[in-house]
């Protein structure tokens, strides 16, 4: 299977956390979420977000993405 590149992946999840936060709960009627959690779920290869969450996290963990800004490409 195909990986997204941990910066992309990083980036879904931090915006479908910071959505859900902002409304107090998972995805529901709100669009920008529901396309954040469906774009997940296809990303991972995953039917429910929750499982999405938990894969998209156990692989930016191997990648080494847990640090703040690691992972950004450096100035040229």
């Amino acid at each position: 299977m195909l990986r997204p590149h941990p910066t992309v992946l990083r980036r879904l999840v931090e915006e479908y956390e910071a959505l859900t936060a902002a409304r107090g709960g998972p995805a529901g009627p709100d669009p920008q979420t529901a396309d954040l959690a469906y774009t997940l779920c296809v990303t991972t290869g995953t039917r429910d977000v929750r499982h999405a969450l938990v894969t998209a996290r156990g692989w930016l963990a191997t990648a080494g993405q847990d640090a703040p800004g690691a992972g950004t490409p450096a100035a040229v």
